[in-house]
């Protein structure tokens, strides 16, 4: 039998599952192949097919990066909306710890989404989220110039100039001058728009020489347009050299959005007389970026429906299949359950007897610690404390504690004298030349609703209170109090010695009391904050 239920189950595993030791990653490599030469739509199309097939070999990380990848695609071609739907869906299938690179590209590739839709609040928590799952504090720094971007945008401008401030003063920063300088540019920029009397020219030049030193394109692009802006007002015709400047380098980059941008600032600047020409090229191009854009829109919108579609008829292929195996899979289940739940049976009625016998030998435990050790404790503090403690009164108490652990073996419980006056005893019994014991409200009413195994309980804890006192404490006074509020008992101790820390209460043998208060379905109070001393308030039922 025991042979033959692993074959049973092997075969039904093999009939019923696809083989997931090896990878299919021809889809995967062609959307990298379309992407590395700008063929954006083909990419988008291989990375959906991709991601279908990760999906059903159970590679949810692959699966996963197909998304972002396909999420920044639908963002390039400002297919904001899918692209956030996309993002978001990405998340569910990549891990925090294995693919914080792949995670953090895809919260930066939100944060854009968000903030060309002008949402920027939402851009600025996935820009955060970017940063702190980047493994590259260079990448990481790049996020937060975004979100220092998006409250500006915001007119949050004190936080995004913090934000800025915090990046420059990364140590050794100009040894990346791509990140230096798009910092210290939008910083310099967004100062002016934030005051427009700032005087912002000497900052947004030095941005762009550094750009230009190391051919940075895409930020000479940026710079451009920020220096157009910055002399809109002040000097038309080096607004309109930038401008122009713009659109050169927007064309050699084969940036339409620049180009659209640049086209649009020159139109506004240009006299009127050369602004036909100029609008009628900013037309043309706004209709061909338009119409790009909504084939692009369209393209992936259909992807996207089409991978559904042929999901829903694998599904019901995979469905079909399942019923034809489901017969001897449940027999198979049936035999290896019924297996398993015999050895899980016998496995919990051994640990039950384990647990048993631990919770025997545990109780024992307690009853030695409270009755011998705490008992012999006593007696030695009344030697201790009282001169007339004679030795026959000693061993007349030592005696008794020698009773009461030979009744432990037995299981007995001795019989008790009036508690109230047992308790009165235990307190009175710490009384010596340095220290003054005092009760009050200790009367017999209180304890005679209480049963006598919260008796003890109550006995114990005011003994490990009382021990913990004279071995800790220093005191020279101390009082307890006894009280019946609203059918609850209420006990107050109070020392005016050293005081314990409360990061402390736990390691001065007062371990033992929290948990008895528990088992009583009461509570526990350490007071370490009052002028001096320890006040400790103890409240159990009354009933």
């Amino acid at each position: 039998m025991k042979k033959l239920i692993p074959f049973l189950l092997l075969l039904f595993v093999l009939s019923c599952r696809k083989n997931n030791n090896k990878i299919n990653r021809e889809d995967y490599d062609k959307a990298y192949s379309f992407l590395k030469t700008s063929q954006k739509d083909s990419a988008f199309k291989y990375f959906n097919k991709a991601k279908d097939e990760f999906i059903n070999q159970e590679k949810l990380s692959y699966a996963g990066s197909c998304l972002v990848n396909m999420a920044i695609i639908q963002n390039d071609y400002g297919d904001y909306y899918g692209s956030q739907e996309t993002g978001l869906s990405a998340i569910k299938y990549l891990n925090e710890k294995e693919d914080s690179y792949e995670l953090s590209s895809n919260y930066n590739s939100l944060g854009i989404a968000f903030q060309n839709l002008k949402e920027y609040k939402k851009a600025s928590k996935f820009y955060s989220l970017a940063a702190k799952f980047s493994q590259d504090p260079v990448d990481s720094l790049t996020h937060l110039n975004n979100k220092a971007v998006a409250f500006s945008y915001s007119k949050k401008f004190d936080s995004a100039n913090i934000l800025f401030n915090r990046i420059l003063h990364y140590p050794n920063l100009k040894k990346h001058p791509f990140l230096y300088s798009k910092v210290y540019d939008n910083q310099a920029y967004f100062k002016f728009v934030q005051n427009k009397n700032y005087n912002a020219e000497e900052e947004l030049l030095n941005g762009l020489k550094i750009r230009d030193s190391i051919k940075d394109n895409d930020g000479l692009n940026a710079s451009f347009s920020h220096l157009t802006d910055y002399f809109e007002n002040r000097d038309v015709a080096k607004a309109l050299f930038y401008a122009k400047k713009m659109f050169q380098t927007a064309s050699f980059n084969k940036s339409p959005d620049d180009k659209l941008e640049a086209l649009q600032k020159i139109i506004q600047l240009e006299k009127p007389e050369n602004i036909k020409a100029t609008f009628r090229q900013y037309q043309n191009l706004k209709d061909s970026i338009d119409t790009a854009r909504n084939k692009s829109k369209n393209q992936f919108a259909f992807e996207r429906y089409d991978s559904e579609k042929l999901k829903r008829q694998n599904a019901e292929k995979e469905v079909e299949l399942l019923y034809k195996n489901i017969g001897i899979g449940a027999l198979i289940l049936a035999l290896v359950g019924g297996f398993f739940w015999f050895k899980r049976r016998k496995k919990r009625l051994q640990q039950e007897k384990e647990i048993e016998v631990k919770n025997t030998q545990l109780k024992m435990s307690k009853k030695v610690h409270d009755v011998v050790a705490n008992g012999i404790y006593q007696v030695m503090t009344k030697i201790e404390n009282q001169e007339d403690f004679d030795r026959d009164k000693a061993l007349d108490e030592l005696e008794f504690v020698y009773e009461k652990s030979r009744d432990i073996s037995y299981d007995k419980t001795a019989e008790e004298k009036e508690f109230s006056k047992v308790i009165s005893e235990l307190i009175a019994s710490f009384t010596n030349d340095t220290v003054k014991t005092f009760t009050a409200g200790n009367s017999p009413g209180i304890w005679e609703p209480i049963s006598s195994t919260v008796k003890e309980e109550i006995y114990q804890m005011l003994r490990e209170l009382m021990v913990n006192m004279k071995k800790h404490s220093q005191a020279s006074h101390v009082a307890v109090k006894f009280e019946k509020i609203n059918n609850r008992v209420e006990i107050q101790y109070k020392d005016n010695g050293v005081g314990i820390s409360g990061d402390l209460v736990y390691k001065n043998g007062l371990r033992n009391t929290a948990s008895r208060i528990e088992a009583i379905n009461g509570t526990i109070t350490f007071d370490t904050k009052i002028e001096k001393g320890l006040k400790v308030n103890l409240s159990f039922p009354a009933s």
